[in-house]
């Protein structure tokens, strides 16, 4: 049976600690639109308070999370017990864009390990935590964290990062502008 928090608690915050990966998901207002959902890994996840998160955002080969929090803020996480007690919790917040130019990112920024291809950090206001059951997840076993993403962002340096940024990170796949169009255009 699903149970509703106000915040997240202890408990929660625990089990957030020990997962490997969670799941991102937005959407844009256009009915037509594409609704998003992403994976995350690596120590990429943080809480801030009982009432808000973060996460250091790599950079990828679309930006539809950050176009969507810039239309309308909704964003959800999701993490799964793919090991030991069946658990699954939601987050539902309204998000942001931190960008590198940002009063807040520096302290943000700290919280993470110094991750080459860091493209921004996602924060979000959770106003929902709901927990289910998840008995019909799979246990699945963690090997190990995969380090492709570090390695292509190093090969492509500090200028191929901003240039393929520039391609592929300003608009969404609906054609939403992104924060990064900002300031890859000031």
């Amino acid at each position: 049976m699903a149970k509703v928090f106000q915040e997240i608690t202890d408990e929660l915050k625990d089990f957030i600690i020990k997962q490997h990966i969670f799941f991102v998901a937005t959407a844009p207002l256009n009915p037509t639109g594409h609704v998003n959902l992403s994976p995350k890994g690596l120590d990429s996840f943080r809480i801030l308070s009982p009432n808000r998160v973060a996460y250091l955002d790599l950079t990828g080969s679309g930006n539809e999370t950050s176009a969507h929090l810039q239309e309308n803020g909704r964003i959800t996480f999701m993490f799964c017990a793919f090991s030991g007690s069946p658990v699954i919790l939601r987050l539902y917040g309204i998000g942001t864009t931190v960008l590198p130019n940002s009063d807040e990112w520096e302290f943000l920024y700290s919280l993470f390990p110094k991750t080459p291809g860091t493209r921004q950090i996602i924060t979000a206001d959770i106003h929902r935590v709901q927990t289910s059951c998840g008995h019909g997840v799979p246990i699945y076993q963690h090997e190990s964290n995969r380090d492709n993403i570090m390695k292509w962002a190093d090969k492509k340096g500090e200028q191929g990062l901003k240039e393929y940024q520039q391609q592929k990170n300003v608009v969404s796949i609906d054609n939403l502008p992104t924060p990064l169009q900002e300031i890859m255009n000031s």
